[in-house]
Formats: structure tokens, C-alpha cells, sequence
């Protein structure tokens, strides 16, 4: 059983350093830029579950409040989560726990996992969009015009690769999970 715990805990922190990893492959397109992040948060909830998705994604958020630059840009530090990109850095974390939660209770397959993929995303843009609104003093309208539009079709993207790379990875992590658990 300390193997498994030891398992998953190094599982989550891989997810951690991946959102990391992939959130420098950012475009700076204006107040909110394009990067990869998000992938790594759906394949967090699809692969680890609601929990260890949620883990790895706290994780990710305390180390760069901490201030280490593992945000995109290679930022960190309390005042990027308190800044008008900060309500999306926290939306990883209840994305993450969304997708493996729903992916929980819908079962395993393609469909089921763009589907939870595409919830956690709207959560994410959701809590990001609404603290965006706080800290620019911007409309509705406005914020999504520059926070949610832009973004749309690359978020498609990546729910799609994502929910394919979660199918055949999450079959591959039960079983080491499985065999964590067993020696």
C-alpha cells in the first residue's frame, strides 16, 4: 500500500511539471496568452482521477504563489494569482477535479472524455473570466471577447488530443497503478 500512495504521489507530481512544461509554450496574444496548459490540466483529471488531478494542479499553483516561474512566461509569485490571469491558474485546479469526476461517473471512451474535458474547460474560463472582470474592471462582453473567443478553437484542439492521449494512457496508468498497489 506505501507504494501505491508513492506511486500516485510521484504521478501527481509529473502532472505538476508538466502544466509547468507546457504553460511556457505560450503566444502572448494580449492580457491572456495562448498556451498548452490547459492540455496538461485535462489530461491530469483523465488520467490521475479527480483527486490526484486536483492534487497535481494545487501543486502546480502553490509552486509558482511560492514564487517559482512555472507559469507561462516563465512567472510566478502571489501577484500573477492575484492578476488578471490568476481566476484561469486557479480554474486548472476545479477543471482538473471536474474532468476526473465526470470521467469517473460517464466511464471511460472518447466521447466521455471530450465531453468531461469540455466541462472542466468551461469551469476554468468560467472562475477566470469572472476574476478577470474583477481585476480589469472590464464587461462581460468584453472580457470574454478577450479572455474565452480568441481561444476557442485551439481548446477544441487540445480536448480532442487530449481525450484521445487519455484514453490509451489511462488504460496503461491503471495497470501500473494496479501493480503499484500489489508488491
Amino acid at each position: 500500500m506505501k507504494r501505491k500512495k508513492i506511486f500516485e504521489l510521484l504521478s501527481c507530481a509529473m502532472f505538476a511539471a508538466l502544466t509547468a512544461v507546457l504553460s511556457q509554450f505560450s503566444i502572448p496574444i494580449g492580457p491572456v496568452p495562448i498556451n498548452l496548459a490547459t492540455f496538461s490540466v485535462f489530461l491530469a483529471g483523465g488520467i490521475l482521477g479527480a483527486g490526484g488531478g486536483l492534487l497535481s494542479q494545487v501543486v502546480y499553483i502553490l509552486l509558482g504563489a511560492a514564487g517559482i516561474p512555472v507559469f507561462a512566461g516563465f512567472s510566478g509569485g502571489i501577484g500573477v494569482i492575484l492578476g488578471p490571469t490568476g481566476g484561469y491558474i486557479v480554474g486548472y485546479a476545479a477543471a482538473a477535479w471536474l474532468v476526473g469526476k465526470l470521467e469517473h461517473r460517464l466511464g471511460n471512451g472518447f466521447l466521455s472524455a471530450a465531453a468531461s474535458m469540455a466541462a472542466g474547460l468551461v469551469v476554468c474560463y468560467f472562475l477566470g473570466t469572472a476574476w478577470f472582470m474583477v481585476v480589469t474592471k472590464r464587461t462581460l462582453v468584453e472580457s470574454l471577447m478577450l479572455c474565452v473567443v480568441p481561444f476557442l478553437i485551439g481548446d477544441a484542439l487540445k480536448i480532442a488530443v487530449a481525450a484521445a492521449v487519455s484514453e490509451r494512457i489511462g488504460a496503461v496508468y491503471e495497470r501500473l497503478d494496479r501493480r503499484a498497489g500489489t508488491v
